[in-house]
């Protein structure tokens, strides 16, 4: 399995997972032009896409849905509730949309997906779980607190994808208005790197090998940061030997995916 971020952050998050001959868009929210050159740069057109997996009905993730409807008519999966203001606000969407509830499983060319529901502050929002014969990964961003369901969604993983979005003192001393800080700390916002380090850990704890940092604000955050504090939270609680990425806010990332053995 092939995980490819193609964009991520609050300008736009696409992310592709590829197993044999299944490709699949986790959000669409870059152009159709920009969207077209990173599939191209992996051999691909958007004709070939075998779905798009929806998080959560944010622009940020769900821009480029509409021309993609328009040229390629590839089909969607989101939450019911998030699928219906998508179908209104667009309606060449409608045509190719699987509504799906919060903790849906089902099959998608060579992955079983299962969704599972994420705090956030959406109408409604999901993460992924894709499982295929080489691995299982993760997907969980726009996250704002650690629940149950999270945790039981991503336990078990061969490789995650998860949010470390904000630095808290750059983000309380920052520009963005109190509203705005009050949102991204609430528990329905978004995770802070010394919260993500403890998911970290925590999935660490259940197998987890793989750990690609997503969702980084580009005004409250630093890629070093995100790095360094949950590397710290994986090497102090023993789990030193864990793979630990990053994925940038422009530019791509490819990471592979497989089973692992971890002690």
């Amino acid at each position: 399995m092939t995980l490819t971020v193609f964009a991520s952050g609050s300008s736009g998050n696409c992310t592709l997972v590829s197993e044999g001959d299944t490709h699949l868009l986790i959000d669409d929210g870059i152009s159709f032009r920009r969207l077209s050159q990173a599939l191209s740069r992996r051999g691909l057109t958007p004709g070939e896409l075998s779905g798009v997996l929806i998080t959560h009905e944010h622009n940020d993730h769900i821009s480029g849905i509409p021309m993609l409807s328009k040229h390629c008519g590839r089909p969607l999966f989101a939450p019911c509730a998030s699928a219906l203001i998508m179908s209104r606000g667009d309606a060449g969407v409608e045509a190719y949309m699987h509504r799906i509830e919060q903790d849906a499983e089902f099959s998608l060319g060579a992955f079983r997906i299962r969704a599972f529901p994420t705090p956030h502050d959406a109408v409604c929002s999901v993460g992924y779980r894709l499982e295929s014969a080489s691995g299982t990964l993760g997907y969980c961003t726009d996250c704002g607190s650690l629940t149950e369901e999270v945790l039981a969604g991503l336990s078990g993983c061969d490789a995650v994808v998860i949010e470390a979005n904000h630095d808290e003192e750059m983000l309380r001393f920052g520009p963005y208005p109190v509203y705005l800080k009050r949102r991204i700390l609430s528990e329905r916002g978004h995770l802070s790197n010394e919260n993500c380090g403890a998911l970290a850990v925590s999935l660490a704890e259940t197998g987890c090998s793989g750990f690609t940092l997503a969702h980084l604000s580009r005004e409250n955050n630093r890629p070093e940061l995100a790095y360094q504090a949950v590397r710290s939270a994986l090497d102090g609680a023993g789990y030193s030997q864990r793979e630990l990425t990053v994925a940038p806010v422009f530019g791509e990332l490819c990471v592979e995916v497989s089973r692992q053995c971890c002690v």
